[in-house]
């Protein structure tokens, strides 16, 4: 791919056709990945370290902790990122590749359709992943996991668990909910400020 087809993938992917999906993209960009980087390495950087049974013994708390977190909240909102990113990126890579200039895909119902495609993908998307965190993670980290090792001990079935910092985590899942929320409610309204310039009820850019 030339440079110039490069170039026009990563503006598309920076400064989308609408003023909302302009947002979108900085609020994306900015505030979702600087809270998941930087804050959510503080919250969860050192859980599994911490994380403590009884009787605390490494195999233990190992077991418990992988089952405690199938899978660890950091991966999970990485995953979440990136999978909502592909809609946005193959159009944009799609319009890159046909020389199609972002002020055009709104002028045009075959480039607009697609794009609004590509919006409610990422609508679909955040919502199967909001669905995901709620069953693997909840609304709420209890300061205490009663967790099952009648797999690892034949002693006993059932041990206590200590869960660090479960009210920052708490925090940290509502944050991630309301971003979700937010940018579910971006999309939407970027179909509408689509929608609304398709009908000239607004100016085009």
């Amino acid at each position: 791919m030339s440079p110039n087809y490069m170039r026009s993938f990563s503006e598309g992917c920076l400064r989308p056709p609408t003023v909302i999906g302009q947002f979108h993209t900085l609020f994306f960009g900015s505030v979702r990945l600087f809270f998941l980087g930087v804050l959510g390495f503080a919250v969860y950087g050192n859980e599994a370290l911490h994380f403590s049974c009884d009787p605390d013994k490494r195999e233990v708390n190992l077991f418990c902790y992988n089952q405690f977190r199938p899978i660890t909240p950091q991966v999970f909102w990485a995953l979440q990122l990136v999978i909502v990113l592909v809609p946005g990126a193959f159009f944009h890579l799609y319009a890159a590749c046909k020389s199609i200039k972002q002020e055009d895909i709104l002028q045009k119902s075959f480039y607009a359709g697609f794009y609004i495609f590509s919006v409610f993908l990422r609508i679909i998307l955040e919502a199967v992943a909001f669905w995901l965190q709620i069953q693997l993670f909840g609304f709420k980290v209890n300061a205490i996991y009663m967790c099952d090792v009648g797999a690892l001990e034949k002693k006993f079935n059932i041990t206590r668990c200590m869960v660090p910092e479960h009210f920052e985590k708490t925090i940290f899942l509502i944050a991630m909910y309301t971003f979700t929320v937010i940018t579910v409610i971006l999309c939407i309204a970027e179909i509408f400020e689509i929608s609304c310039r398709r009908l000239g009820i607004l100016k085009t850019q």
